[in-house]
């Protein structure tokens, strides 16, 4: 089963050239190009691993990570900044995000981040519901 990845960022060039390398690896991959459009698509779908860039106008990524969160605390958020915005990558980093990458990222090095970010999730996802299961053993007294 394909990795399901949400990227949010408003250069779409930027974003589409990304979205095909990243199909080319065998990810399913939806953009968007805002923030909002971010916590919207967030909100909807089940995403294994969530993209946004830092420097979005109106809702920037970080309060797009703030807001994601709240809703889908386990989901991992990688940020993408440009150089001068490494401070705020940082602060998305203490807000939950799982890391940080400086555009342009190099796409192997953005695909193995994926692929950590989603074998922690999935081992997240694993370990609740051995708990759920735990649980409906110990109230029905098996």
């Amino acid at each position: 089963m394909k990795i399901k990845v949400l990227i949010a960022d408003d250069e779409k060039e930027f974003i589409e050239t990304l979205a095909q390398r990243l199909e080319m690896r065998d990810l399913s991959v939806t953009a968007v190009y805002s923030g909002e459009g971010a916590i919207d698509m967030a909100g909807k779908i089940d995403f294994d691993v969530i993209i946004l860039d830092v420097a979005m106008p109106e809702i920037t990524g970080i309060d797009a990570l703030q807001e994601i969160k709240k809703f889908k605390p386990l989901t991992p958020i990688i940020m993408l900044t440009g150089e001068a915005t490494v401070q705020n990558a940082i602060q998305g980093m203490k807000l939950g995000a799982f890391d940080f990458l400086v555009k342009p990222a190099d796409t192997e090095l953005l695909v193995e981040k994926i692929t950590q970010a989603h074998a922690l999730k999935h081992a997240h996802d694993e370990r609740i519901r051995q708990a759920e299961i735990d649980n409906i053993l110990k109230t029905r007294g098996w």
